[in-house]
């Protein structure tokens, strides 16, 4: 028998994933990652540990499925977006990798806006703002901020496509995770040349561009080796992690939107066209661009998609910074620290009697791109307990993806007929209930649980003639298994504190600043 191999890239760690040729996952398995702070709101990786990881999962995911690296037909490939990996022209790294939350570059951010021309004339260009996480802005970065590391550069490729190098040789990537660099014209999906013009970029930096089911190249002979693989097993374009857990998740057809709640919180509808945030909306702090436009992992389609940077994450920062005593009751009871707090979270009112938690803590992206946006709680009171700050910020959270939600929906006009969670937030019941009534709309949850690496690996097999489009291989693949429907009462009296917790960060966004100042 043959079957499909997936791997994603991810921040934490690497994760692969076998499946065989009707979908069904035999295994996954997964090796994690450093992360490096140099500086406060610097985040870096080492790409050698991404190519170790994923030599250490695949591995382990292949003697979990119990089978031998010659049944793998074909591999796909996904990661974290808009990391820059910086290589000299004897295929050496030349300093760590700039992440996806890495905020150093808003001075480049600005320049590249100034040099487009303004917020319309960058959209027109290529469908998004530029903002501090994406790859343009960290090259020009290196260009201002490290000269003679600049004079080595001849090639930025992504986190994946460092991968895909290793294994294949091929310097490539798709057009959907390069959309993500912000030097890709959407509307022909391919480099932007006056993008490249303006920035005075050789486009001879950048990797081939693919659509996501092409295949990119074959493993060699010393990628075979390390991986346990066969020499020559095909290896598709596939896809960033957006757009590859789109693709997992069955979002691939009008109406269908993805909320993925991991480290950060994805809110992702497939377009069919390349729908652009572009007109100033009642809710706009920031007139134009709040939402990202990218190509889709479905050749000829897209996604629009909004990233904020601390969903999930900010449920385990509370676990790792505050609950101390939780974590005892846990360790005594042999039981998740999670299921503990979201027990005391039901024991809290709805709307936590007017507390609010802001959710930004390492900056923010959407809907409001401020790397210096600060979080906390607003609201305090003598009543204030345990209870009320876990569950006044899993309502945070969900009250900023439900914010991002509605640009899509009531401002750009998406059609929203079911929202399909994804990620930690999808394991509490609460949290679930919660979704659907902030949302106004019924969560699904289907029978894919392994988001990007699943993608991928229906890429790979589309790529090697499987399924003859990646609608077809989600329609064959993919399935609900069960829906919450939103509460009308609830969703009235959400509807009254998401009304206020929308109006928060425009009344402290100064002060945000004023707080940078200080640290």
């Amino acid at each position: 028998m043959s079957y499909l191999l997936g791997i994603d890239v991810g921040t934490s760690g690497t994760k692969t994933l076998v499946c065989d040729l009707k979908g069904k996952v035999l295994a996954t398995a997964s090796s994690d990652h450093t992360l490096l702070t140099p500086r406060p709101g610097w985040t870096e990786q080492h790409p050698s540990e991404w190519w170790q990881a994923t030599i250490k999962a695949t591995r382990a995911v292949l003697k979990r499925a119990k089978i031998k690296g010659d049944a793998i037909l074909a591999v796909g490939l996904s990661g974290q977006m808009h990391g820059s990996v910086f290589m000299d022209k004897s295929d050496r790294v030349i300093r760590p990798a700039l992440l996806w939350n890495d905020q150093r570059t808003q001075k480049q951010c600005d320049d590249i806006l100034k040099r487009a021309g303004g917020e319309r004339k960058m959209l027109a260009l290529v469908g998004n703002l530029p903002l501090t996480g994406y790859t343009s802005p960290k090259i020009l970065w290196l260009r201002d901020q490290e000269p003679g590391n600049y004079k080595k550069l001849a090639r930025v490729i992504l986190p994946k496509d460092y991968v895909r190098w290793q294994m294949t040789g091929e310097y490539a990537t798709d057009v959907a995770d390069a959309s993500g660099m912000a030097l890709v014209d959407q509307r022909t999906r391919r480099w932007s040349r006056k993008m490249l013009d303006l920035l005075e970029l050789d486009e001879g930096i950048l990797p081939t561009l693919l659509e996501s089911p092409e295949i990119s190249g074959q493993i060699h002979a010393e990628g075979a080796r390390q991986l346990g693989l066969k020499v020559g097993t095909p290896v598709v374009a596939g896809a960033g992690d957006v757009m590859s857990g789109a693709v997992g998740n069955g979002i691939v057809e009008t109406g269908i939107v993805n909320a993925s709640l991991g480290t950060s919180g994805v809110l992702c509808a497939h377009a069919d066209s390349p729908t652009l945030d572009d007109q100033p909306g009642a809710s706009a702090q920031s007139a134009l661009g709040r939402v990202a436009t990218m190509c889709s992992a479905v050749p000829g389609k897209w996604v629009v998609y909004g990233c904020m940077l601390s969903a999930a994450g900010s449920f385990q920062w509370y676990a790792d910074a505050i609950a101390t005593l939780e974590h005892t009751i846990a360790k005594k009871s042999k039981s998740s620290v999670f299921d503990i707090l979201d027990a005391e979270a039901q024991k809290a009112p709805l709307g936590c009697e007017g507390l609010f938690f802001l959710p930004y803590l390492t900056g923010e992206r959407c809907p409001h791109p401020d790397p210096l946006a600060r979080g906390g709680w607003i609201g305090l009171s003598r009543r204030s307990d345990r209870s009320m700050l876990v569950r006044s910020l899993l309502e945070g959270v969900t009250f900023n993806m439900g914010s991002i939600l509605s640009i899509m929906r009531d401002e750009m006009k998406i059609p929203v007929r079911e929202v399909r969670g994804t990620g930690g937030g999808t394991k509490s019941k609460l949290w679930r209930s919660m979704q659907a009534d902030i949302y106004n709309a019924p969560l699904v949850i289907t029978n894919s649980e392994e988001g990007g690496a699943y993608g991928v690996a229906l890429l790979a097999g589309v790529g090697a003639g499987i399924w003859k489009g990646v609608a077809e291989a989600c329609r064959a693949t993919i399935k609900p298994i069960s829906t919450t429907r939103p509460n009308a009462k609830n969703v009235a009296r959400y509807a009254r504190h998401h009304a206020v917790y929308d109006k928060l960060y425009a009344s402290l966004k100064d002060r945000f600043a004023d707080m940078a100042g200080l640290s």
